[in-house]
């Protein structure tokens, strides 16, 4: 996704949030120069989109009991893969963890549609204190792991998946260069026939099964 090329180097990567009829939102945090700009534009204004790009949570496993793990701004990734989740009859429990109470969002609209919610934060100011992926680890296991944000947060999910002996897809966070698979700037190491080799998050990810990252 990239602002109009009058703005400047503004290209930045983000997923889709929701859908509704001919309408898509998107959900980010402001943390620098690109997204300050992303904010503050008007209605009417133009955005040039590229995509899509990459691969997504694969859903056609046909588990009955779905946990997404969702870290911060890692919110964004989920929302459409648990409603078509509940679709289908599944079970989804949202485990949501952030630093603190003010930096989680749009919880109640997962639960409006029917996603049971377990909130942390790492300063107890709202739900359990603590890491988000304790309280997975507390949790009854589930059919299928699905999970979105930091890298330390993803790595504790896929520890808990392996003690739980429960499938994990996790979508890494990368800052891309070209977005396209040509600079191979966001490789992760991943298993292969010859030991290890590298995959591109924005070609071959982002989302990846946690037993073939080899971190």
């Amino acid at each position: 996704m990239a602002v109009p090329p009058s703005a400047g180097d503004t290209s930045v990567a983000l997923g889709v949030y929701d859908v509704a009829e001919d309408c898509l939102s998107l959900l980010f945090v402001v943390v620098g120069d690109r997204t300050r700009r992303l904010a503050a534009l008007h209605p009417g204004e133009m955005l040039s989109l590229f995509g899509p790009l990459g691969n997504g949570f694969d859903l056609g496993a046909g588990a009955n009991d779905v946990a997404i793990v969702a870290g911060g701004v890692g919110i964004a990734s989920v929302l459409l893969a648990a409603r078509a989740l509940l679709r289908r009859g599944s079970r989804v429990r949202l485990f949501y963890g952030a630093a603190t109470a003010a930096r989680l969002v749009d919880r109640e609209r997962f639960a409006a549609a029917g996603c049971e919610v377990v909130v942390a934060t790492d300063d107890g100011s709202e739900g359990t204190e603590g890491f988000v992926t304790d309280a997975l680890a507390r949790a009854a296991p589930a059919d299928l792991i699905l999970a979105c944000g930091p890298t330390a947060m993803l790595h504790a999910t896929a520890h808990a998946a392996h003690a739980m002996r429960v499938p994990a897809q996790l979508s890494l966070e990368e800052t891309f260069g070209c977005g396209v698979g040509a600079c191979w700037g966001c490789v992760v190491p991943v298993a292969s026939e010859n030991g290890v080799a590298y995959a591109r998050v924005c070609r071959e990810g982002p989302v990846f099964l946690a037993e073939e990252l080899r971190w």
